[in-house]
Formats: structure tokens, sequence, C-alpha cells
């Protein structure tokens, strides 16, 4: 099942990530007192845990540097509470979804079906081991189809990326490090549009590249050696093998009609303009 899984998360994805390009989100985070730049982000994704402080949010989030999530956690729990910046996220969700999609589109049968799906298949997750995933499924449910099926995704993902970040630990990679190898893939963002986005200096990311060389994981160029690419192998069977909860749990014949929903719909908000021109211009072609 865990090759389904990676498949349907490429349909369902851009149903979630629009969320952190979409203007309406930022407008709402920052209406209620949120400063602009990294700290919607960071206090929208983590405000479902309650006011925790940056060592927490660094933790969860993983990759990013844990000085630049400090310079925003805990300061916006001053600015705003958890509360305040869930009902402004999902208020943003809102607006979003009906610009991109169209209010026939969320009023129709398909995305309540979606919903209905994606909320069965969330019920197959476990909340042991998985900080991020327990805490927004402690939230309430929305009433509307639409949202709902954005929090079952939103779900679903945080599951999935829980268990990424075992498999990273189980594996022996720090934060910098799974980004390092994960860039020398080949399959994710250009080193420099990774330092810019997750925080990390020069300096951070030539001693993590040189760290990953001595223990033989990366070759004099920055690129993985042969034990680098097996080592990246592990992470993602364990990564897939760690999120096939949720698809067992649906079974295949709904996880196909679900993928098959969730694409279409994906396929309609991209088209719309879900994210901004060049904003995938930092990933490889592969």
């Amino acid at each position: 099942m865990a090759g389904n899984e990676k498949q349907f998360k490429s349909a369902f994805d851009s149903l979630h990530a629009l969320t952190y390009f979409a203007p309406e989100v930022d407008a709402a985070l920052t209406g209620i007192g949120l400063r602009p730049g990294r700290m919607p982000y960071f206090a929208g994704r983590s405000a479902a845990m309650g006011p925790v402080g940056a060592e927490v949010v660094a933790a969860t989030f993983y990759n990013f540097n844990p000085e630049v999530v400090a310079r925003v956690i805990p300061r916006a729990w001053t600015l705003a509470t958890p509360a305040q910046v869930l009902e402004a996220r999902l208020d943003g969700v809102d607006k979003v979804l009906t610009r991109l999609l169209g209010d026939d589109t969320l009023k129709s049968e398909e995305v309540a079906e979606a919903a209905e799906l994606a909320r069965e298949a969330s019920a197959g997750c476990t909340a042991e081991g998985r900080p991020l995933y327990a805490a927004h499924a402690a939230l309430a449910w929305p009433d509307q189809p639409h949202l709902a099926l954005w929090h079952a995704i939103t779900l679903l993902r945080e599951y999935r990326g829980d268990g990424h970040i075992a498999a990273l630990v189980l594996n022996g990679l720090g934060n910098i490090e799974a980004l390092v190898t994960h860039v020398a893939t080949g399959d994710g963002f250009v080193p420099e549009v990774a330092k810019l986005t997750r925080g990390w200096s020069d300096e951070q990311w030539a001693a993590a590249e040189a760290g990953l060389a001595d223990r033989g994981i990366l070759d004099a160029e920055g690129a993985l050696t042969e034990t680098g690419v097996a080592l990246r192998d592990r992470v993602e069977v364990a990564t897939e093998a760690a999120a096939t909860g949720p698809w067992d749990h649906l079974g295949p014949e709904k996880t196909a009609r679900l993928e098959l929903l969730c694409r279409a719909l994906s396929r309609q908000a991209v088209e719309a303009g879900a994210f901004p021109e060049g904003v995938f211009a930092g990933r490889r072609r592969v």
C-alpha cells in the first residue's frame, strides 16, 4: 500500500500546500496581529499544539533553522492566542478555496464525497508518536464539506510528516542534514532556495556537508555516495511504510476514488492560480 500512499500524496498535496502561498490566509493571520513574514506560517501550523515554545516548533517542523523559529515563536502568542490563529487560518482557507474552486464546485457532490472519504481515511491514523497529527486531530471538524476535506488532508499530511521525522531520526539525519541530503537527491530545492526558505547560512550548510562527507554520505562534490543513496532510500521506504495506516483503513477502491476526486480538485486549484508564478522555480526538474 506504500506505493499507493505516495501516489495519493501527489494527488492531494496542492490542496493543502496552497495554504502557505494564499494571500487570503496571510491576510487573515496578519489581520489578528501576527507580523508579516515567517510568523503566520510557524504560528498557523503549530497553533493546534497550543502556545508552545520555539524548541517544540523547531523539533516538530524539523528542517528549519531553530534560530529562525525563535525569532517569531513564542512572540506570536503575545500577539494572538492559538485559538484566534486557528480560527483565522480556517477563515483564510475558506476564502482561498472559494476563490480558486468557486461556489459551484465547493457545493458539489464530488467535494462532499471527497470530504467523507478523506475523513474515513483519517480514522486509520494513530496518534502515538505523532505530535503534529495528534494536535490537529484534537481540533473540531469543520461543518462545511470543503473545509472538512482540507482538515482531513491536513491530518493526513501531518501524520505522514511525523512518520517521516521518525524515519530521519532512526537513520541518524538531523535537521539540516535531512535537508542537505534531500537536496542532494535532486528531487527537491536547489541549495540556494533550501537555505533561504529554511533559514540556514552558507556556513551552516557547508559545515553540514563536511560532516556528511566525513560519514561517507556525500562525496567531495556534495553528491550522494552509494552509502548516501541507500540511506535516503531507507528513509523513504520507512516513511511510506509508516504512512499506510489511513489507506489500509480506507481500502484500495475508496482510495482510488479519493485520489481521482482530489487530483481533479488539485488541478483546478493550480490552474486557477493557487501558487504564485515561479514559486517552484527553485526546485530541480528530475
